[in-house]
């Protein structure tokens, strides 16, 4: 499938149609998006309605929008109408229907998008690893017998496969940069609070963000733009004050990404971030408690309805001391404002955005400090404490054709997404990132 902006490019120019898009994009996610197990709910009944009115407005003289015809999909928890929104849980299943869309999605469809379809995650966004009870694991196209990574997987799963040009998920502690990197596409945690969050089933609101998937930077630009109802920048190059993470940030990490930082940026300072580990606890400590206090009154009604792998992290939560809690944000103002004061003199950190390439779906474990650990709570050990900051992150694939993918993270200050996207875009020319396809039919195993 070509980019969105080839894609409304067309549609605007007449040359194709939003309808002939639509059925050509849903006959393939028919025919080969089921051994990704990333599909949750197919819309194809509203994608025509809002197909149809595309081609009405072109038929009438009008514009649609930048994204006219575009097709994408979202995680399955943002509120769609007339849908219940799960939230990736039998529990939800049979909730009320939402009386409206999400924000975002009301934004991308005044943009003439096109929604399509509902997508994976683990219950609740609780995980990196999109293991999901109801649903199934979702699979990496580069490899099915490897893990898309999560909680966005299924939303990193199409795109990287070619079968929607963009999606949209969640990002609270890594939930789009981790899948990102593991398939080898853009995702964008943006600046904290950037985007909008309405009608966006919460995991821990501290730290909860959309965050798009994208093929390209230029995408990237786009769909940010239309979310933020900022103008996308010009991608043009200037020069950038460029430092990379150390400390924990130059441990567990893959070869390739630090020859990739080598390259990028040659003898740029390294910036070691203080109390890295001590941020991480209290990041998980936070969204433990936040989380639990979101569901403790399903879990005293029925915690067997929960996923198992969920279950035991949200009851652990919800018996954290609030005073606890309340320790660990206090730490997190302090942090932030060191952090801010560290980085002022740049535009762009570089860091790795997971500390491997997709583990094994049959031996979901990673190598972290030398032993083997959960893939679903460590693939976030570089993505964590950026969440915590709430810095904007733009996670890059490096571009290795043939091999299984990984990725960088591009950090920024807050509100400064066009740097990212400006730095990423020069990166992007020189081929020192970019996406890569899978190989065909979704089967390789090139490690």
């Amino acid at each position: 499938m070509k980019q969105a902006i080839g894609i409304a490019a067309d549609v605007r120019a007449g040359r194709t149609s939003a309808m002939a898009v639509l059925d050509e994009c849903l006959a393939r996610l028919t025919a080969e998006s089921p051994p990704l197990l990333a599909v949750t709910r197919l819309l194809a009944d509203r994608a025509r309605r809002e197909a149809a009115a595309v081609d009405a407005m072109m038929a009438a003289g009008q514009d649609p929008g930048p994204l006219a015809g575009v097709p994408y999909g979202v995680k399955d928890l943002f509120d769609i109408e007339g849908l219940s929104t799960t939230a990736g849980s039998a529990l939800y299943a049979g909730a009320p229907p939402a009386a409206q869309d999400a924000e975002a999605i009301r934004r991308l469809r005044a943009a003439g998008a096109v929604l399509v379809a509902t997508l994976n995650m683990d219950e609740f966004a609780y995980g990196f690893a999109t293991i999901n009870a109801r649903h199934g694991t979702t699979r990496n196209p580069h490899d099915l017998d490897r893990l898309a990574g999560g909680s966005s997987g299924g939303s990193a799963a199409v795109v990287a496969a070619g079968l929607l040009p963009f999606s949209l998920g969640s990002d609270t502690n890594g939930s789009v940069r981790v899948p990102a990197s593991l398939t080898g596409i853009y995702g964008l945690k943006p600046t904290h609070e950037g985007l909008p969050m309405e009608g966006v089933f919460p995991f821990a609101e501290s730290f909860d963000d959309v965050g798009p998937f994208t093929l390209s930077v230029r995408d990237m630009q786009l769909v940010w733009g239309i979310l933020s109802g900022k103008a996308a920048p010009e991608p043009g190059i200037r020069s950038f004050r460029v430092a990379r993470l150390g400390g924990r940030f130059g441990e567990n990490v893959d070869p390739d990404q630090a020859d990739a930082m080598d390259r990028i940026a040659p003898g740029a300072p390294v910036v070691d971030l203080p109390d890295i580990a001590r941020a991480r606890s209290a990041a998980f400590l936070i969204t433990a408690a936040q989380g639990g206090a979101l569901h403790r009154e399903a879990l005293a009604r029925d915690a067997l309805a929960f996923d198992p792998a969920t279950r035991d992290r949200l009851l652990a939560g919800a018996l954290l001391p609030e005073a606890i809690h309340d320790q660990a944000q206090d730490f997190r103002a302090r942090f932030k404002t060191a952090i801010l004061d560290l980085i002022a003199d740049f535009d762009i950190l570089l860091a790795p955005a997971t500390p491997c390439v997709a583990p094994r779906v049959d031996d979901p474990r990673i190598w972290i400090d030398g032993a083997l650990t959960p893939a679903r709570a460590d693939l976030g050990i570089h993505s964590q404490p950026i969440s915590f900051t709430g810095l904007p992150s733009l996670a890059v694939p490096l571009y290795r054709p043939g091999r299984l993918p990984i990725g960088l993270q591009l950090i920024g200050r807050p509100g400064t997404e066009p740097v990212l996207f400006r730095f990423a875009a020069m990166l992007e020319e020189k081929g020192l990132v970019g996406v890569s396809p899978p190989p065909e039919g979704f089967r390789g195993k090139e490690t």
